[in-house]
């Protein structure tokens, strides 16, 4: 990952006076109040009210700065109807297809991810309170409280995506927010071909896996592309199936006719009313699915999902979070025992052996992009040990002039024990592009 810096600037266009238009801002924000019953609006088509704003500012500033004009006038409007029902400056990153994430650290240090990129942009905020207000806009619709006494929120925007917010005192300087963004575009098997992320002899492999009912966890670093591949591998599931998906919050985008999505939900005021993703595994349980779909284990569901995989549900998919195929063996353990369940570690490890039959680990490599760098099967146990093996691996030939990855997933030559599976589904490893059923997308995420 590279980190550029770029000079935080003002959010009006270059040669205008950043602090005199932030308190011109300001001002027209309170005549804006005095004049709009803003809660009223927010019961107006999205488009109506964002008019009904936009003229009213643009009167408002006509009158206390009528000199204000050109490019300088544009962006004070845009700025104060952005503020008023919108997410402020957050509201032109929400906007632009090409930043996957945003990372608010200080008024002045508002960071973004662009086409796998991270760096420093001309956002900026007025002051904390600014941020605050912001970030209880965002809170506020949910019903989900921001104060000393829960200062930490995880919620979800509208469009599907992620946002973490942290106030003071746990964040003492500032204010934080972080949001990750619903990708709309599905990003495909067909899309990781053109990319070179997957060779033809992989992708044959994972569509054969698939729909022989692979139990496979994805496992990767934070913003590797675990829930990007289980969108792209879940498309080979056969759409005959039922499928119910589990998350908190919602990300997967499974296109199967037969879907039930489940989301966990936590306590709500008073600390009541909280339902985990354990809770919902073991209802799913109850509602026939096929294939039980996790978008990422974290906590003590990973056992009720080990016995799911256990129990008949072949066919699950989740991810987690872990460096290697081997650390996500550890991973799973540690998950199981902080559930409280009172078992050996012997039995627990016997269970991921009997559970599991392939981690998909995939990394976020220097240059931003996201490979994929494991294929290993789970073979067993051995003695007190789960014994693995690496299907394919990537051959990391270091950078290039321009600094960009260099490499393919290569086979190691093994064959999987799993393929003699394949027949009873009626599915070889063989690659065709008649199997996509899907145009490449646009990505957007530095793949």
């Amino acid at each position: 990952m590279t980190l550029q810096h770029t000079p935080a600037a003002s959010r009006t266009p270059a040669g205008g006076d950043g602090a005199g238009n932030d308190a011109l801002e300001l001002r027209i924000h309170e005549r804006l109040l005095q004049d709009l019953d803003l809660r009223q609006l927010d019961q107006m088509p999205e488009e109506e009210r964002r008019q009904q704003v936009h003229a009213a500012v643009t009167s408002i500033l006509a009158e206390l700065a009528p000199g204000v004009a050109g490019v300088t006038r544009e962006a004070i409007v845009r700025n104060v109807v952005n503020d008023s029902i919108g997410l402020g400056p957050l509201q032109p990153l929400l906007d632009n297809p090409d930043i996957s994430e945003i990372m608010i650290n200080a008024p002045d240090r508002v960071f973004i991810e662009e086409n796998g990129k991270l760096t420093l942009s001309n956002v900026r905020f007025r002051d904390v309170n600014h941020i605050r207000r912001i970030a209880d806009r965002i809170v506020q619709p949910l019903g989900r409280r921001l104060d000393e006494s829960s200062p930490l929120v995880d919620a979800r925007l509208p469009d599907g995506s992620r946002v973490n917010i942290t106030i003071p005192p746990v964040s003492p300087e500032s204010p934080s927010i972080t949001i990750r963004k619903f990708q709309t575009d599905r990003f495909g098997i067909a899309d990781y071909l053109r990319l070179g992320v997957m060779t033809p002899e992989v992708a044959g492999f994972m569509r054969a896996v698939v729909i022989a009912k692979a139990n496979i966890v994805i496992a990767g670093g934070t913003g590797s592309g675990k829930t990007t591949m289980l969108n792209a591998i879940s498309a080979f599931i056969p759409d005959d199936e039922r499928l119910v998906s589990i998350e908190d919050p919602i990300e997967i985008q499974l296109r199967q006719t037969h879907v039930v999505k489940l989301e966990a939900r936590p306590p709500g005021v008073g600390g009541v009313g909280e339902v985990t993703q354990g809770d919902l595994v073991k209802n799913a349980l109850r509602m026939r699915p096929d294939r039980i779909v996790m978008g990422e284990c974290r906590r003590e569901e990973a056992f009720d999902m080990l016995q799911a995989m256990n129990t008949g549900h072949d066919g699950s998919l989740t991810t987690l979070h872990a460096n290697t195929p081997r650390d996500a063996v550890a991973r799973i353990e540690n998950m199981v025992m902080m559930a409280g369940f009172d078992l050996p570690i012997l039995a627990i490890r016997q269970q991921i052996a009997s559970a599991v039959h392939l981690f998909l680990q995939l990394s976020r490599m220097q240059d931003g992009s996201r490979k994929l760098v494991n294929v290993t099967e789970v073979l067993g146990m051995e003695g007190d040990t789960v014994t693995l093996q690496d299907i394919f691996v990537f051959d990391n030939r270091g950078p290039d002039e321009d600094g960009k990855i260099q490499g393919e997933l290569v086979s190691t030559g093994i064959r999987a024990e799993f393929t003699d599976r394949f027949p009873q589904y009626g599915v070889t490893a063989e690659w065709n592009d008649d199997f996509l059923t899907e145009q490449p997308s646009t990505p957007k995420i530095g793949l």
